[in-house]
Order: C-alpha cells, then structure tokens, then sequence
C-alpha cells in the first residue's frame, strides 16, 4: 500500500470563488413620489369639495333666492291649496334648500296624482304640475275602489265621490294579493271593454249598468234597462258589440220576454228567451 503520509505529493488549496457584490442605497423618493401624488390630490379634492359647500352654505343663506312665485297646474280633483298643503313650501321659503324630489314622493302620496312635474326657475320661482288620474269605472271589491283607464284600483270611495260610473264585478282583493299580474291583466283587458263601449254606436256605455268578469268565463254585461244579462266572454269585443248593436233598438220592445243574451260566438247571437 503507498503511503500518501510520506509522499512529496501536497493538495493545493483551492481559493473559493468570492464575487464581490456592490450595494446601492435605496432610492425611498422613487417609492414616495406616486404617495406624494396621491395624498396631494385627495387633498385637493378635499379642499375642493369643502370651497364648494361653503360657496353653496353662503349662497344659500343669500336672500336673492328667496321664493316669490308659484305656479300649480293640475286637474279638477285636487286644488291649489291641497297640493301645496303636501309639499309644505310656501312664499319665502329658500329656493336653493328646496329638497324637490322629497316634495315630489310626498305628492305622489295622494291617490288622484298619477305623474308630478316639478321645476326651480332662479332667482324665485317654482312650478308644480300635477297629472291626475281619471275614473272610468268603479270596482266594487270588500270596498268599493275608482278604476283608472290604464286598469289601476287606485283610490276607495268615500261620501261625496261621484258614483256615475259603470260598476265591474267579480274582482277581489285576495285575488289582486295572491295573482297581481293576472288580476292585472284582467283590469286592463276590461278597460280596452269600457273603450269600445264609449264609442258612439246602437248600443254604448250610457246602455250598461254592470260589467262582471268570470275568470273562467269572460264578460257579462248588464243593460241599464231591465238588467239584462249579455254574455260577451273573452276577445273580439269590437266585433261582437258590432253586431249586437243592430239588434239592439230591435230588442228593446223585447226585453221584459227575454232572459239572457248571449254574443260569444264568432258569426252569430243567441237570444233566450223566458
């Protein structure tokens, strides 16, 4: 065995590879600028938003824009008085601390409004205009409600209201709780009943005491002579009162003989008599 010990061989020391790295101080503006740039615009929009409001707190205490003039225009159901009595605003009032989209909800509390307008003219002057809604029937539910033309039960009848209108029945309110979109519908479709009607012709709303709607049926008039039942159903209407007014005047010398009319079919009328 060779003796390494005594050898004349040596290991060398190998140096160990050493790179030498050279720091750089770190830059702490280059991270702070953008900081800077955003603390300096939230101040500014701070400071922007605060001149504003204290521009708009000592102009709105400027009596310049005190409130002189008024204008309402509405229909035939609700007065001056009563419509300015919902918005509370009065001669003197700041117009610029108007809130009026608030005095608007408050308006529109009042079952006869349909649609309100409301506009500030500077230096003081408002407008109000009110779109009221207008009965075409009454719908007699557990109360007894107006019916507007677009087929909305709008407002309960108290003493003193007019009760000169036609009178639906067969609607009720669990009805118009459980299926609104149904009962909905249904409304509507006995407004565009109550259109054909009022078109001039033999046989017109002024002939018709009653409507009353069957959900599985359709429509049933009743003639303000003698209470007459005329089964019309469901569709056609035009066609269907079309041709019953040309037997109308015809059957009126008839009417205490017959019991029922029935116009629900497409090219023919069924009278029965008693």
């Amino acid at each position: 065995m060779r003796d390494f010990a005594k050898s004349a061989y040596q290991r060398q020391k190998v140096a160990p590879n050493k790179i030498k790295i050279q720091r750089k101080p770190i830059d702490f503006k280059k991270y702070l600028r953008p900081l800077k740039i955003v603390i300096t615009g939230a101040a500014l929009v701070t400071f922007t938003g605060a001149a504003i409001y204290g521009l708009y707190l000592v102009v709105s205490k400027i009596t310049l824009f005190s409130l002189k003039s008024i204008e309402v225009v509405s229909g035939k159901h609700l007065t001056r008085e009563e419509i300015l009595g919902l918005t509370g605003i009065e001669p003197g009032k700041n117009l610029l601390r108007m809130n009026l989209k608030l005095m608007g909800e408050r308006i529109l509390q009042n079952p006869w409004v349909e649609t309100v307008k409301i506009n500030r003219y500077f230096p003081d002057a408002i407008s109000i205009t009110v779109a009221e809604r207008e009965p075409v029937a009454i719908v007699n539910m557990s109360f007894i409600y107006y019916l507007d033309r677009k087929g909305n039960v709008f407002k309960v009848l108290q003493h003193g209201d007019n009760l000169d209108y036609p009178v639906i029945t067969g609607f009720n309110e669990e009805e118009l709780n459980n299926d609104p979109k149904g009962t909905k519908e249904a409304l509507e479709t006995t407004c565009e009943l109550l259109k054909i009607l009022r078109e001039k012709g033999a046989f017109i709303l002024a002939d018709v005491s009653e409507i009353h709607y069957d959900k599985g049926f359709g429509f049933t008039l009743f003639t303000a002579s003698g209470a007459l039942p005329v089964k019309i159903g469901s569709g056609d209407f035009h066609g269907k009162i079309e041709r019953f007014a040309r037997i109308y005047k015809d059957l009126l010398v008839q009417l205490p003989t017959i019991r029922y009319i029935d116009l629900d079919y497409k090219d023919k009328i069924i009278v029965k008599k008693s």
